[in-house]
């Protein structure tokens, strides 16, 4: 009887383990990185899209505690001081120019609950001649399904002056 029960609590214990590891491989393979650089573009897309119009508005890009670090200021932290700060310096890119942001590559936590994205931009005038070009790295996190910015950084290709 001792043996029978034994042998009973060892197969549960090798089932429990192996319907445990097959959770975690479903959960990772559910998750797609390709769709969801697609779906980080289209945000980058929508945001060069409104900041080039020169009308800056909530579009459900920040999340409400982000933090922006703007090349050659403080960081700015809260939504609406981020598009506050926005709308102020909007002359640094200056009238007429275009930027645009291309997601290079996105690291997805298992969870797909935050992402990494690392990216570059590129300004340009009214023939296309380049201004100004870099690279940026955002970090999003996940809220009613939908993603957004809560940290973001970048740095201009120019060379200091």
């Amino acid at each position: 009887m001792k043996k029978m029960f034994s042998k009973g609590l060892v197969l549960s214990a090798v089932l429990l383990l192996l319907f445990s590891c097959k959770k975690e491989e479903t959960a990772a393979a559910a998750i797609d990185i390709n769709q969801i650089k697609e779906e980080i573009q289209a945000k980058e897309n929508e945001f060069a899209e409104t900041y080039n119009s020169g009308i800056m508005k909530e579009i459900g890009y920040f999340a409400d505690d982000a933090t922006t670090y703007p090349q050659n200021n403080q960081p700015v932290t809260g939504k609406e001081a981020i598009i506050e700060y926005l709308k102020n310096h909007r002359d640094t890119i200056s009238k007429g120019n275009k930027i645009s942001f291309t997601t290079n590559e996105v690291f997805v936590a298992k969870d797909g609950e935050q992402v990494v994205e690392v990216g570059s931009y590129k300004v340009v005038d009214s023939v296309q001649a380049i201004v100004n070009s870099g690279n940026y790295m955002t970090l999003f996190v996940k809220k009613d399904g939908k993603y957004y910015s809560l940290r973001d950084m970048s740095t201009s290709d120019l060379p200091n002056k």
